[in-house]
């Protein structure tokens, strides 16, 4: 099988309903993509395909249809995605490990809407749990970025 990962292509020897995070993780080696509960409920192994936001531990490999993006790929090469920018600024993580589906739910979200309300940050990073509460500096740090994305 074949994916598209972080702009690289490879080439897979796995089982069709393998979840697409253990491909990420043990098979490829990414370990910016987080195992948290294994049942979509707390958004840590958020990843992207094609732009939208999914939860890798619940996906299958046989249905990654699109590139995948990981929190490793999201920026430039040479530079932070403006979601990226805006956590490091607002000194977002704690302990850190939620940090990677957070990052990866919010650059979604404002792929989405440049321009979301408090009430509509709160909705889509909703299915993202932190259990250090960070959720205010998250909620200023998608607002700051997106004040970065609308001056690009």
């Amino acid at each position: 099988m074949q994916l598209v990962v972080d702009g690289k292509t490879h080439e897979v020897d796995v089982e069709e309903d393998m979840p697409l995070l253990w491909v990420l993780r043990d098979e490829l080696n990414i370990k910016g993509v987080k195992y948290g509960c294994g049942v979509a409920a707390c958004g840590a192994c958020t990843v992207h395909i094609d732009g939208v936001a999914v939860r890798s531990c619940q996906t299958p490999v046989a249905d990654v249809d699109g590139e995948v993006t990981t929190i490793n790929g999201l920026g430039q090469p040479d530079a932070l995605h403006a979601v990226q920018e805006a956590w490091i600024e607002t000194q977002v993580a704690q302990c850190g490990y939620c940090q990677s589906g957070q990052i990866m739910q919010a650059a979604s979200l404002l792929s989405d809407n440049p321009t979301p309300s408090d009430d509509e940050i709160d909705e889509a990073m909703s299915g993202n749990l932190c259990r250090c509460g960070t959720y205010p500096r998250i909620r200023a740090a998608v607002k700051l970025a997106a004040t970065k994305v609308q001056g690009a």
